[in-house]
Order: C-alpha cells, then structure tokens, then sequence
C-alpha cells in the first residue's frame, strides 16, 4: 500500500509538465535583465509564464509582480499600502504572513489595525466587516479562502461596500484559492491579489502579486529594478517558468478538477464522520473550497492523531503547516468560536488532483481505526 498525501493546502505535488519546464528553463542561465541573446532567452522564459499566470486570475500580464512565494507577495501589498498610515482591516483568520505584516504596520503611530472575525461557521459576514470601514481606512486585506477551514470570502461583496465609504485600497490573499475557485481580478475589484506557486503544484521558491494599475507597490528590499521597479532581484528563472506551466494547467483543469476533488472530499467526511462519533466538519454548511476538510475530534489530541496517521502512512496536518510546529492552539480557528481546547482537536485533511476514490476510502477507513485505538488513552474532557 502507498502513501496518501492529505496535506495539499501546506504544498502540492510538483506536476510533471511544471516540472519538465523548470528542468528546461535551467538551460535559460542568462540574466533575463541582460540585451545578448542569452539574457532574451531567459527573458522570453520569464514573460510566457507572466502571461500565464495573468491569465488565471483575469489580470494583464504588466500586473503581474513575481516574488519568493505568498508570504512576501503580502508583505509587498501591505506594507506598501499602509505606508501613509491610516485604518487598516482584516479578517480576524487571515495566514500568519498577513497577520504579521499588519503588526509591522500597526508599529506606526499613524496606523490602526483592525480585525473582524468570522460567523461560528466560517463565513465572513460582508456587513460585519463593513462596519469596521470608515472614511479613514486605507487598507482592506481578507483571503479568499481560508487555508485552516477552507472558508471562502464574500470578497466581490466587500469591495462595494469598502469603496462606498473609503478610498481604501483591498488585497486578497488567494494563495488557497488559486486554481480551486474561479478567480478574476475585475470582478473581485481588488487592487493586490496573492499566489503562490507550489500550491497548485508548481515549484516552490516563487508566488506573484497581482498589483493594479497606480496601486503603489514599494519593494520590501531596495536593490535593482527588476519587476518594473516593485521587487528588486535577479528573477527565478526555473521555478517562474514551472509556475507559468502550473497556472496554465490550473486554468485549463478548473472546473473539472474542482468538481471531481469536491466528491472526494465529502466523500472523505461521511466516512470519517460515520466511523468516529461526535466529529464534525468546520464550515461545512457554508462555501468552502473545493478540497479543505477540517475535523474536529473530541477528546481527542490533533497532534497525537496526526502524528499516528503518519504512523499509518497517511500525510494530515493539525493547524496551518507555518505553525505546525509548535502545540498552540490556532488562532484562526479559535476566531471561529472555538475554545483553545477544541482549537487543538482539529485535523486538516486537504487533496488536491492526484487524490484517488481508493485513497480516500483507504484514509477513512485509517482515521476511524485510530481513533478507536487512541480513545481510551487519550480522552479527556470534550
């Protein structure tokens, strides 16, 4: 028996295409900044992946800022929308990376940071978090899709009522929602939208930021001009070509990969939720992506469970991956009305495309077993 990866929303499966096209761009080894023809080579390279990844969210190919990876894309659009002070808003569940910056920010005298939590059931109600937007607001940022619980945001409808009573600019981080849901620029309004590559298996080591036209755009290091002046650096000419492939074969795969991964999905849950009592789903009545399950289990240690899944050969993960290393509870799921306890008690299981009906079937089957092993050594009080 094989090993079953459940973990797709801390990193996906390098697909073979993205991988074919990082292998060959290593031939690329010209500075793409440079006129000879090794340096065009390297920059053709770089410019057919841009126009790739444009396409996938709906944005020009000119708005396409490529980065390390997700984290540095919102560090780019926070930091540089924040940098005139002013209110700025999140979601009480947004990535560690977010959070953060926003804490950087906040060190300013002139900024105030504020943050809105979820309903008990993941969702994010648009008129709560309006509340929250006053005529000096200058920054909104909410993901569109939680990578803790899968939660999908009413982002589209938030942007309305934001520029009704702000001149505000919005970012996005799409990092989980790339390539699961239909994302387009335009129509969500967003001035930033972030993505990262090995997270609709492409390479790790590389992200964008979506950056509207006249939305300043600071680079978070000084250094060269690369990136039109808005990320200084030598750009990743491999992994920017195998994401270009990744985001192609996202866009071409979306609706067929979203529909067969959400059957896999709920299919993972009654199983799981039939062999273990007690458990449920986070956010299940709600929108939720495609591929995102997480479980609570009472009396039941998450890490512990986690930990004998492993055991068994099967790949979960107990809050976001950035985290993971440590035993606090997570403060996401913890906005969602969760004691620190419960907070701890959840699993996250996440597929992805290479997710099979046989390893599902497999996993729950795995799950209800160890439960039924652990139970009488680790309950406690649900």
């Amino acid at each position: 028996m094989g090993l079953i990866y459940l973990d797709n929303n801390a990193s996906t499966e390098l697909d073979p295409e993205a991988r074919e096209a990082f292998v060959r761009a290593l031939g690329a080894f010209g500075n793409p900044s440079s006129v000879h023809s090794f340096g065009r080579g390297a920059r053709r390279a770089v410019e057919e992946a841009r126009d790739d990844v444009a396409r996938l969210v709906g944005a020009r190919p000119e708005e396409i800022v490529f980065t390390s990876g997700g984290t540095e894309a919102n560090a780019l659009a926070i930091l540089s929308a924040s940098a005139s002070g002013g209110r700025i808003v999140r979601s009480a569940v947004e990535h560690p990376s977010v959070a953060e910056a926003f804490r950087r920010a906040n060190r300013q005298a002139d900024v105030e940071a504020v943050e809105v939590p979820p309903e008990p059931d993941g969702q994010l109600d648009p008129a709560r978090f309006l509340q929250e937007i006053t005529a000096t607001t200058r920054l909104v940022s909410l993901m569109s899709a939680s990578n803790e619980y899968g939660g999908v945001f009413p982002v589209d409808l938030i942007v309305e009522g934001a520029r009704s009573v702000s001149a505000a600019l919005v970012h996005t981080d799409a990092v989980q929602a790339a390539g699961r849901i239909p994302l387009d620029v335009r129509l969500l309004g967003v001035d930033y939208l972030s993505l990262s590559a090995h997270k609709l298996h492409g390479p790790k080591g590389v992200g964008a930021l979506y950056v509207k036209r006249d939305a300043p755009a600071e680079p978070v290091s000084p250094g060269g001009g690369q990136e039109r002046r808005r990320r200084a650096g030598t750009e990743n000419t491999p992994a920017i070509a195998g994401f270009g492939v990744a985001a192609r074969l996202a866009r071409e795969r979306l609706t067929t990969d979203a529909a067969s991964v959400a059957a896999l999905r709920d299919r993972l849950e009654r199983g799981v939720l039939a062999a273990v009592s007690g458990a449920r789903a986070l956010g299940a009545r709600g929108f939720r992506l495609p591929n995102t399950s997480a479980i609570l289990f009472p009396g039941l240690s998450g890490q512990a469970l986690l930990v004998r899944l492993d055991l068994e050969g099967v790949a979960v993960s107990v809050g976001s991956a950035c985290s993971s290393g440590t035993v606090a509870p997570s403060p996401a799921l913890m906005a969602l009305g969760l004691t620190p306890e419960e907070a701890l008690r959840v699993v996250r299981f996440s597929l992805s495309r290479r997710s099979t009906a046989a390893d599902i079937d497999r996993a729950a089957a795995i799950v209800g077993q160890a439960v039924a092993d652990m139970r009488p050594a680790e309950a406690v009080t649900a």
